[in-house]
């Protein structure tokens, strides 16, 4: 079964925040069908730790101002600023530095689930 509406939402709304931050990579993973714990993964990656926490901070609040607000049940890594993982339940998002994100390669070791497309709504349309 694949990732429920609400689960798309939560993590569409949280990948802009994060684009709005000028994240990069920004990867949204259905995982549903390979864990009971959570419908999707974020995973997203920036240069340094100040900008980690910034996009961190950026998502909570961006899915505080849903209609039906999310916070995360759980916060863990900020103060590192190196891997921060925020659990909503419906999805868990990963805000790594570039190289915790090469090491650790997320991506990779979830490749075989499928990706839920996002399109940051401030980039150009491609012609």
């Amino acid at each position: 079964m694949p990732a429920t509406e609400r689960a798309r939402e939560l993590a569409l709304t949280a990948a802009q925040a994060a684009a709005d931050k000028k994240a990069e990579d920004i990867v949204i993973l259905d995982v549903a069908d390979q864990l009971v714990i959570t419908d999707a993964f974020l995973v997203a990656s920036a240069p340094n730790e100040r900008q980690v926490l910034s996009i961190v901070d950026a998502i909570e609040e961006r899915l505080l101002e849903l209609p039906e607000k999310a916070k995360p049940v759980r916060r863990e890594g900020e103060r590192g600023g190196r891997w921060v993982l925020l659990d909503y339940v419906d999805i868990v998002v990963h805000v790594q530095h570039t190289e915790e994100r090469e090491f650790y390669a997320l991506d990779r070791l979830w490749k075989d689930c499928p990706a839920i497309e996002f399109v940051d709504r401030d980039l150009p349309a491609s012609a």
